[in-house]
């Protein structure tokens, strides 16, 4: 009870040295110092109760995506977006105008086509008040066609606007710079071209019959005319389609006085020249101007026949002429219309002389035997080569059936036989 009072008033002090304790494992552990306590430090961004805690860093730009982008950082992006602007709005622009081109052609044609022919367009029926805009048919975004038939004298026609693609200028552009380098590619324009496809008499096989329809028929209303190649032709276009098409190049040329001196006559009877080139024709063409590049009727291939089935006579009329820049046609119209009906003049006068038609048999007939004559030649060579494969197949199966020792007599006796041949043959060389 005393030393419990004197430890109380600090009677009794206590001693430095610590006692011994009673482990001597933790003997290390006795001198070590006291720990002291840390004060808290919050982590950083951590949250607390009374919220965000304070880091210490300076407020900056990272963290707004306003402030940590510019304009300048997306140049590239920007240059590709006015790119594709700049191509969807030419591509706009131009489909547009090929389409405005092609509706202009159509306007300015549809009342000769629906006067002339009984359906006009690919609906296949016949309207009195047809919309001329549906009279045309887009193929592709510079290619435009329509169809009409139901004519006397007529099968059918087909029409064909190919047009600039406007739609993509770089395309365009290229195609202008190889036409100056190369024969081969032409310069993009637009033009027409049409194909009329004459019934030749041939009406009973083509159009369907009807009840009553053969007493209708008389023998006047025949559409046949005679075979034979004859050609309007712009002087600038003449090399190439001499070039192009083989119908066109067994024609001679000569000048006419009454067209315009940059056209030129292709015919192969001057009799033919006299009976088509009437001063309807000659006055439509010079009123059509330069645009005008060809009107051409054939009874011939476009390309050189290499069959006798080629051979045959196909009448065909073509027409080609370039659209004007303003979609004026009022120049261009007369030789349209003039091209329709052409094949009536064709039934009534293209029927001439024995002499004029065995003159133009004759230039026939020459590429006739020549074409027969390599047939004549395949054939052989044909018959020949099978010849050889019999004569190998009898080989074989006879040196099949022999033994290795006679095998080997039977070639022997082929090579001294070719030995004698080889020896022949120089003999004769020298």
């Amino acid at each position: 009870m005393a030393d419990f009072i004197k430890n109380i008033l600090g009677g009794n002090k206590p001693s430095d040295i610590p006692a011994a304790s009673a482990d001597s494992d933790f003997a290390d552990f006795a001198n070590a110092p006291p720990a002291e306590p840390v004060a808290f430090q919050p982590a950083s961004g951590g949250a607390t109760l009374g919220g965000a805690a304070p880091t210490g860093q300076p407020y900056t730009k990272w963290y707004n995506i306003h402030e940590r982008y510019g304009l300048s950082d997306f140049r590239a992006e920007g240059i590709i977006l006015a790119v594709i602007a700049v191509i969807f709005t030419l591509h706009f622009i131009g489909t547009k105008l090929n389409r405005t081109k092609s509706k202009a052609w159509i306007k300015a044609h549809a009342s000769i086509l629906a006067g002339e022919f009984a359906i006009v367009g690919f609906g296949g029926v016949p309207q009195a008040d047809q919309d001329p805009e549906k009279m045309l048919k887009a193929k592709s975004l510079f290619e435009y066609a329509t169809y009409a038939t139901g004519r006397q004298n007529v099968a059918f026609m087909d029409v064909k606007l190919s047009l600039v693609k406007r739609f993509n200028p770089i395309m365009t552009l290229i195609e202008t710079a190889m036409s100056f380098f190369l024969d081969s590619f032409t310069a993009p324009e637009d033009f027409i071209e049409a194909v009329l496809y004459p019934f030749d008499g041939k009406e009973t096989q083509i159009v369907p019959a009807l009840p009553g329809g053969t007493e209708l028929r008389s023998k006047d209303s025949k559409s046949s005319f005679d075979g034979f190649v004859w050609a309007v032709v712009n002087k600038d276009r003449m090399k190439q389609l001499r070039d192009e098409r083989y119908d066109v190049s067994i024609t001679f040329t000569k000048d006419n006085a009454k067209l315009p001196i940059w056209t030129t006559v292709m015919s192969e009877s001057a009799e033919v020249t006299d009976t088509l080139l009437t001063n309807e024709l000659a006055s439509a063409i010079t009123k059509a101007g330069d645009l005008f590049d060809y009107l051409i009727i054939s009874d011939q291939p476009v390309n050189k026949p290499t069959t006798m089935d080629e051979t045959i006579p196909r009448k065909r009329l073509y027409l080609r002429y370039r659209l004007p820049s303003s979609n004026n046609y009022d120049d261009l119209a007369p030789l349209f219309a003039y091209f329709v009906r052409i094949s009536d003049h064709l039934a009534s006068s293209a029927h001439f002389r024995p002499e004029v038609l065995r003159k133009i048999k004759s230039v026939r007939d020459e590429n006739v035997k020549h074409i027969q004559k390599v047939a004549d030649e395949e054939k052989a060579e044909e018959r020949a080569a099978e010849r050889d494969r019999a004569k190998k197949a009898k080989r074989d199966a006879e040196l099949n059936a022999l033994d290795a020792k006679a095998q080997k007599k039977y070639l022997e006796k082929e090579r001294e036989k070719e030995i004698r041949k080889s020896s022949k043959r120089q003999t004769l060389r020298a």
